[in-house]
């Protein structure tokens, strides 16, 4: 049985008003496939450019081993240069991703390959951010620290995402304290006897390929798996609901400090209790 899911909607290109009335304003996820073409980043980034131009960068590397307590809030679990690491990922399997590499600050060249472009939403300049990933390497289910408004343009390769606004967290088993659900659900293939909640979740899903951009409303949760090796670019506009923006102050000025206070007091027993608290919160909402 799979998840209940929805294509995400799809338009060859879309005009700013009718972007903001279909799809910012009430809140709704869209592919847009024709948006891009004019930007030199469409012809030109590739791995091996990116190779050239960002080869001899250290970038930080993640993959999807469990929750230790050690681990600091988005804290990498290697390094490598970028060259030897688009070498593993050209080559042989790999679960190593590259996850929020600010391009703007790491290789500013690259700032000349694209623009901002004009969706009726203020874009945070000094944010793109990268993401790269090999065949079959995935993210666990999350939403953004900041609840933000994302556009995911993505290059090379093929990826499918799967997103559920928050509207779904009572079905997720979602982690107190923390942005992810249980780190232990394959959201690609839903084990229903262990997770039965998710038979009442409500998503969407899409693969993108190269040149496509997906918007990702306030605060949607999302999976990111990568069909074949591939790389995204990230840009962001702050949230506008007041409820969405009040969220991230407190996860930004709040919450990650305090799990990384109990990190440290408790120890791994702090990220055990939030996996369990997971699982019986779920349940008591649920049945």
């Amino acid at each position: 049985m799979a998840l209940n899911l929805k294509e995400i909607p799809r338009v060859r290109s879309i005009a700013k008003e009718e972007f903001l009335k279909n799809y910012f304003r009430p809140q709704k996820p869209v592919v847009i496939e024709k948006c891009i073409e004019g930007w030199p980043a469409y012809t030109k980034w590739n791995f091996e450019y990116m190779r050239q131009v960002a080869g001899h960068k250290t970038v930080p590397l993640y993959d999807d081993r469990p929750v230790h307590h050690e681990d600091g809030f988005n804290e990498p679990h290697a390094t490598m240069k970028m060259s030897q690491y688009l070498d593993l990922l050209q080559n042989q399997p790999t679960k190593y991703r590259i996850f929020l590499w600010n391009i703007l600050k790491e290789v500013p060249e690259l700032q000349k390959d694209f623009t901002f472009p004009d969706f009726g939403l203020s874009l945070m300049k000094g944010l793109p951010m990268l993401f790269f990933g090999g065949a079959n390497s995935h993210t666990f289910m999350h939403y953004d620290i900041d609840l933000a408004n994302i556009f995911h343009f993505h290059f090379a390769g093929k990826k499918e995402v799967i997103l559920f606004p928050q509207s779904e967290n009572k079905y997720l088993y979602k982690v107190p304290h923390s942005l992810i659900t249980h780190e232990s659900i394959d959201f690609s293939n839903p084990d229903y006897e262990k997770w039965p909640a998710l038979k009442n979740a409500s998503g969407y899903k899409a693969h993108l390929e190269h040149g496509e951009v997906l918007y990702m409303p306030e605060g949607y949760w999302h999976y990111m798996k990568y069909i074949t090796p591939g790389f995204s670019m990230s840009l962001r506009a702050l949230a506008r609901n007041p409820l969405n923006l009040g969220k991230a102050f407190y996860n930004v000025l709040v919450m990650r400090y305090y799990d990384n206070i109990m990190r440290k007091l408790k120890g791994q027993e702090w990220i055990d209790w939030k996996n369990e608290q997971a699982i019986e919160r779920t349940n008591k909402q649920v049945y």
